[in-house]
Formats: structure tokens, C-alpha cells, sequence
């Protein structure tokens, strides 16, 4: 099983990275060959999108409440 990143300690500039990278590895997978296409990698950059812009979202949430 992979290794969980923590994204609570990743700063926003951080996770805008990640998001552009697991961004690029999806265009870039989806465009592929259809035989040397790789389904869990395109699955795995998009738990990761999600998640750091979950973290993102929150984040500015809890600014805007404080």
C-alpha cells in the first residue's frame, strides 16, 4: 500500500503543486496508447487532486468563518 501524504503540514503553494503535477500525470496518461494506458495511475492522481484541494477548500473556509 502507498504511503499516506500528510497534507495538514503542506503549505498552500505545496499542494497547488501537487495538484498541477497529478494534473499533468492525468492529461498526460489519458492521451497515452490505449494498451500502455494505466488505469491506477490515473486513479491514484485523481484521490490526489481531490484530496489537496479538499485541504485547499478548507483551509479558505476556515479563514473566511474565523
Amino acid at each position: 500500500m502507498a504511503k499516506k501524504i500528510s497534507l495538514k503540514e503542506k503549505s498552500d503553494r505545496d499542494l497547488a503543486e501537487i495538484v498541477m503535477e497529478a494534473r499533468e500525470a492525468v492529461r498526460a496518461e489519458r492521451f497515452k496508447d490505449a494498451f500502455s494506458r494505466k488505469a491506477g495511475i490515473i486513479r491514484k492522481a485523481k484521490l490526489e487532486i481531490a484530496q489537496a484541494l479538499t485541504e485547499l477548500s478548507l483551509r479558505r473556509r476556515n479563514v473566511i468563518t474565523k
